[in-house]
């Protein structure tokens, strides 16, 4: 069997000190106010002095998990809501709308259609879509304002760019 070096066996056989001591250090080890241990040691608890409640910290921070992105159709229609309700200006959306369905947007955001209604701003309250066939979605919306309610229609198109357009709106 081959045995350590004599300098190696000292430092494995020297005895321990006591957590927060350095050898160079004179000072007395510091002692929490109301503490009757000596410094340095812990109840058999394992819990810090002082406290009280059972639970013990996470060893590390809980993950949250990631959320898928949000469906076209939801995206859409915030966007269109904000348009309709006079909160952004139709150019704002011109990149996402195609020809002929922004030129009815222009026509339907002139009225406000969903405009505030007694001081309570429109929100969007459960949004549908159908699947018409692979990259087209025809979507459902049903907005309030208040008391009152509307409902928005438009339809989406995937184009060969991959990126999304509106080809149509209408609110009812």
């Amino acid at each position: 069997m081959h045995r350590p070096p004599t300098s190696l066996r000292k430092i494995m056989t020297r005895p321990r000190r006591p957590a927060g001591t350095h050898p160079g250090d004179t000072r007395p080890p510091t002692a929490r106010p109301g503490d009757s241990r000596p410094a340095g040691t812990r109840p058999p608890t394992g819990r810090p002095p002082g406290r009280h409640d059972p639970r013990r910290p996470a060893s590390r921070p809980r993950r949250i998990p990631a959320q898928p992105p949000p469906h076209p159709a939801e995206l859409f229609t915030e966007l269109l809501l904000l348009v309709l309700s006079g909160q952004r200006p139709v150019h704002a959306v011109a990149r996402h709308v195609a020809h002929t369905a922004y030129d009815d947007l222009v026509r339907l955001a002139e009225r406000l259609p969903l405009r505030s209604v007694g001081g309570h701003r429109p929100a969007v309250q459960r949004v549908g879509h159908y699947e018409v066939r692979p990259g087209v979605f025809e979507v459902f919306a049903r907005v309030g304002a208040g008391p009152a309610l509307r409902a928005l229609a438009f339809r989406l198109h995937r184009g060969d760019d991959e990126r999304w357009r509106c080809t149509a709106v209408e609110v009812g």
